[in-house]
């Protein structure tokens, strides 16, 4: 497994710390440019993920939802690339009911090769390399590993499938589009809907906790690199509505199109 999950974990747990420090107190929330929230721990997380990255042994560009904008001239010669949002779920932050994450996911060619994602209210850390493998590791503020070895070791591997007869739909808690509603009522036998904010949807698929996450409303690539890399490392899938292939990256427009997680594990 690719040492620079290790890394991704150290990067990610002290973002988280900044993160929660903010949520500790009585925080102003700013309004960007498309109306939606912004406040210190969205800007403290970036400092920390952006220096962080820097500092590894071989430095690549990074696009981050809080970044500078980076022009398509500029990026469409990007062979590896950091995705990154340092605060997923700004809106759940704000409310304060702990379902937001720090996302970073390594593209590699317009495709997810790593991802990382860490829920600092959970304090609960995902990754994955597509074709090697997904893990989950619970109190991950209390763990020190040493190397990457060891980080594995006390992780537990994706997916913990669960056997039961009923089918399990995540979906969004401040999204839910008529055609997730039309989606769910298409699915035969007994269908139960799980609720949650943030990458934490990927997450619920590549634990096998949820067998599909239907998102047919506007989401941004930093939103999804990561947590379709630790669905693909455990198995999963995720394909474009239009065409049914694999969801791709670094597109002119960073605005995804509707997408499809499935379980398709056994």
């Amino acid at each position: 497994m690719n040492d620079y999950l290790y890394d991704l974990f150290r990067i990610c747990c002290d973002a988280g710390s900044e993160i929660m420090d903010v949520y500790a107190e009585d925080f102003e929330v700013e309004k960007k440019e498309d109306q939606s929230p912004l406040t210190m721990a969205d800007k403290r997380a970036h400092q920390v993920i952006e220096e962080g990255l820097k500092k590894l042994a071989k430095p690549l560009p990074v696009l981050s939802e809080e970044g500078e904008q980076v022009p398509y001239a500029t990026r469409k010669n990007w062979e590896q690339f950091w995705l990154v949002d340092p605060l997923d779920g700004t809106k759940e932050f704000v409310k304060k009911n702990g379902e937001f994450t720090v996302n970073i996911a390594l593209i590699n060619k317009s495709f997810p090769q790593l991802g990382a994602i860490y829920a600092p209210a959970l304090d609960t850390f995902y990754f994955g390399e597509v074709g090697v493998g997904a893990y989950k590791l619970n109190g991950a503020s209390n763990v020190k590993p040493a190397n990457l070895e060891e980080l594995i070791s006390k992780s537990t591997p994706l997916p913990e499938v669960h056997d039961t007869k009923v089918t399990y739909v995540v979906a969004s808690r401040s999204h839910m589009s008529k055609e997730t509603e039309a989606f769910i009522d298409s699915l035969n036998g007994d269908v139960q809907v799980v609720s949650s904010g943030s990458s934490l949807k990927f997450c619920l698929v590549a634990e096998g906790k949820a067998d599909y996450y239907p998102r047919y409303a506007p989401t941004m690539e930093w939103d999804t690199g990561a947590g379709q890399a630790i669905v693909e490392a455990a198995g999963g899938t995720v394909k474009r509505f239009e065409d049914d292939q694999r969801f791709y990256y670094n597109r002119e427009d960073l605005l995804n199109g509707w997408f499809l997680v499935s379980k398709s594990y056994g």
